[in-house]
């Protein structure tokens, strides 16, 4: 019986054939943690009683969800990440750097390996081919201490995109497609598994979208077969000598094949409260915003911003909308910054946030004030996602953030 590319990867670091369903110790590569999450592992990794980290140099903490801190306490915690990283020897990320799903893709993930992190859109390095997955800050401790962790080998769902998109349609209106074809948890604890003339033909930038919203459909895992693409952004990023690849085999077992025309997929958008609750742009009606965000893991890529600044060179955002945009990284703001991008959109009247998370959790640099409306680039649209639960979140692909922003109401044109 053939295996899946998660079977794959798992039966290397289990140290045996393995299949979905199967309770399994694997081997960890790299751990990663955030400031929401860091401090309660630090705590849970002092109480196992280790004096060091199995792999302190691929132990990653980031400092990005409140990144620079806005109040006294998360600053607090900010030192515990910080003392943490110079007394046992972990690689500290700290505020300005960027998003640690970014970071983690730019410059610590390789192909076929396991990241475990405490964050669940760690799955976006499965763009990578690698297995990388969210779990919790205890479960992160001990594969910091122990270099292992365990986990059930999830079943696969293989999503089969052909052809071509329509002009302007991005990935992201691919996977809103998805989510909203088969529920925020239609995937509960499977692995998406993408393949198709469509996936083949991305851009990595379009892959690591895909890749980071597969836990937005429940998903364990969103993974991709290696590829040339892949072996030329890594080596871009320095790391061309880890390059590896590994298939799927051609009698692997899927629970479920989903097959999607790329010419079928429209502008789509995930309306308030629930990613899954999806519309195209066409369907909505012109729905007034107060605000667009675009930046986070999700679209704060250089290949987001370009699309942005093409269409908003040499025009304004509307004077009704505070327009945030939010590179994912220092790598992507500097060359945001070498491309004339940021003028365009100080230009347009845009505000330029550091590299972070920004308003996407809700924790500082644009809540949402009582009845507003976002139209923002991230992942989520739960009720308070943006620090309020009086607000209303839309979610989008950057080319609809762009021509929202300056139309002032929500529109791919």
């Amino acid at each position: 019986m053939g295996q899946t590319l998660a079977e794959k990867i798992i039966s290397e670091h289990a140290g045996h054939k393995v299949k979905a369903g199967e309770l399994v110790i694997a081997n960890v590569d790299v751990c990663a943690v955030q400031d929401g999450t860091g401090p309660l592992t630090v705590q849970e990794f002092k109480k196992l009683g280790k004096e060091k980290l199995k792999n302190p140099e691929r132990t990653i903490l980031f400092i990005d969800h409140a990144s620079p801190s806005p109040r006294k306490e998360l600053s607090n915690t900010h030192t515990v990440l910080r003392d943490f990283a110079k007394e046992y020897g972990a690689v500290l990320s700290d505020v300005g750097a960027g998003v640690c799903h970014q970071r983690l893709i730019e410059s610590y993930v390789n192909p076929c390996e396991i990241l475990v992190g405490a964050d669940s859109h760690t799955c976006t390095s499965g763009a990578l081919g690698a297995f990388a997955t969210g779990m919790g800050s205890t479960d992160i401790a001990v594969a910091m201490a122990l270099g292992q962790t365990w986990l059930k080998v999830p079943q696969t769902f293989k999503i089969e995109v052909n052809g071509k998109f329509a002009p302007g349609i991005c990935s992201k209106d691919l996977m809103l497609h998805l989510i909203g074809l088969i529920g925020a948890d239609g995937a509960t604890y499977r692995a998406l598994e993408f393949c198709g003339s469509t996936i083949d033909n991305m851009e990595m930038s379009e892959r690591f979208t895909l890749a980071n919203m597969a836990v937005e459909a429940g998903a364990k895992a969103g993974l991709f077969v290696a590829d040339e693409k892949t072996k030329e952004y890594l080596k871009e990023h320095g790391r061309e000598d880890k390059f590896r690849s590994l298939k799927p085999d051609s009698d692997a077992v899927y629970e479920r094949i989903i097959k999607i025309n790329a010419e079928d997929v429209k502008h789509t958008v995930s309306c308030p409260h629930t990613v899954d609750n999806t519309k195209t742009v066409d369907e909505l009606g012109k729905i007034k915003v107060d605000q667009v965000f675009i930046g986070t893991c999700t679209n704060g890529r250089i290949e987001d911003l370009r699309i942005v600044a093409k269409i908003l060179q040499g025009k304004k955002a509307n004077p009704d909308v505070r327009l945030l945009i939010c590179p994912a990284s220092k790598e992507v703001y500097l060359k945001a910054l070498d491309e004339g991008l940021i003028n365009i959109f100080v230009e347009a009247n845009a505000a330029i946030l550091p590299p972070g998370c920004g308003p996407c959790v809700g924790v500082h640099a644009g809540t949402l004030a009582d009845g507003e409306v976002c139209l923002a680039t991230q992942n989520r649209n739960f009720q308070g996602r943006m620090g309020n639960t009086k607000g209303f979140i839309y979610l989008a692909s950057p080319y609809v953030a762009a021509y929202t922003a300056i139309n002032g109401y929500i529109s791919a044109e």
